[in-house]
């Protein structure tokens, strides 16, 4: 087998955060055809937990742990550089020898997931280099930058100008560049034209028969109460000012119409003003938890009120393939073509959503639908063969 250089910002498991969803399949596909040389990072001493499971699908494994607060500090000195503050964070001289190593001992293959790891193989090299990008981090700071007060609103839009630049001459120098959805990559051809021919994607899947509604889940919610569910990472920005926006918005408005509702946010890490929600009676806060399944299983409807968002949502993915009512924002829903009022529930403001999250609960077929487009649009056994023509390509 070809020995595939595979570079990460983040360890690729658990599959539990989209990264790591995205970043895992994708190394779980081509292990069955390379022997792959795993360079990541770790930001979470939990994660050290799982380098063994890497070393038994790897060839080799560099795994840098990175304490997140110095990393911060780090990138500070893009400031002095010029550079995006990304690429300071993820500075390391024992990752840059490692990876130098293998490719003089004759790697011929690169993939890079996310914009930053592809710092360690701008050199000049004869090996074929992608990058997977996922979505327009750039944009993303650019979406932050609205919502922060000064300095950081400033920093936020100093780090979009910057990255962009650098995306840019990245998606230049490499090979191919793939995102997370048609929209997206079409996206950054407009605004990366001069490489818009080696701009691709290939979408997210879900395991549909791990996201089976078919399985008998026990139940975590109080009996009798109608649970409306959001997941994901909860120490991540537009996750937070999601349920933020939800709990301020939308729960005032559905305590009229739907009194005894519970709002159920589950996901790992949440912040302090997320904590806070769970001072409401009808807010509840889990933390991370061991199997998201049953808090999406007994959930009669989930929301996905993401404000600031780029590329395909697993959390959206993950609920339509439980067969569960979606009422999501219009950002939420880029890239997965499901109908409105069919598969889904398009919902634009507060007041829409309150509404639609009503109308959801007397929704009989929306579920099977929404399970059917996942089955149908979102396999990852067809979405990584672009992947694979790409490497093989010359």
């Amino acid at each position: 087998m070809p020995d595939l250089l595979f570079l990460a910002h983040r360890i690729p498991y658990p599959p539990d955060k989209g990264d790591k969803i995205r970043a895992w399949h994708l190394l779980e596909h081509l292990s069955k055809s390379h022997r792959i040389h795993l360079g990541a990072f770790i930001d979470d001493p939990d994660d050290w937990n799982h380098a063994e499971k890497m070393r038994t699908i790897c060839a080799s494994t560099f795994l840098v742990g990175i304490n997140p607060r110095w990393g911060k500090l780090r990138a500070l000195g893009g400031l002095l550089t010029g550079d995006p503050l990304t690429l300071p964070f993820y500075r390391h001289t024992g990752m840059q020898h490692w990876v130098d190593r293998h490719l003089a001992e004759g790697v011929t293959r690169v993939l890079t997931y996310s914009s930053a790891m592809a710092r360690f193989v701008m050199r000049p090299s004869s090996a074929r280099r992608i990058m997977d990008f996922v979505d327009i981090d750039s944009d993303k700071w650019r979406q932050y930058a609205p919502t922060k007060a000064w300095p950081l609103a400033w920093l936020y839009r100093r780090e979009s100008v910057k990255l962009l630049a650098w995306e840019r001459r990245v998606a230049a120098e490499f090979d191919a560049s793939l995102f997370v959805s048609a929209t997206e990559a079409e996206d950054f051809k407009a605004l990366a034209p001069e490489s818009a021919s080696k701009i691709s994607y290939f979408h997210n899947g879900v395991d549909a028969d791990y996201f089976s509604p078919e399985r008998d889940y026990p139940n975590p919610y109080p009996n009798a109460r109608p649970v409306i569910v959001f997941t994901g990472a909860m120490d991540y920005w537009p996750n937070i000012d999601a349920v933020l926006w939800f709990a301020r918005e939308v729960m005032p408005l559905l305590r009229v119409g739907m009194p005894n509702c519970l709002f159920a946010i589950v996901g790992s890490k949440p912040a302090p003003e997320v904590k806070d929600l769970a001072r409401q009676a009808d807010i509840r806060v889990t933390g991370r938890v061991e199997d998201v399944r049953p808090y999406l299983a007994h959930a009669r409807v989930v929301v996905a009120p993401l404000r600031i968002a780029r590329g395909i949502q697993n959390k959206v993915l993950e609920g339509m393939a439980m067969a569960k009512p979606v009422v999501a924002t219009q950002q939420a829903l880029e890239g997965i073509a499901a109908s409105h009022g069919r598969e889904v529930l398009l919902a634009a403001d507060a007041s829409a959503m309150a509404s639609a999250i009503q109308a959801a609960l007397s929704e009989e077929d929306m579920g099977s639908a929404a399970r059917k487009r996942v089955l149908e649009d979102f396999s990852w056994a067809k979405s990584l063969v672009r992947v694979d023509r790409l490497l093989e390509a010359r």
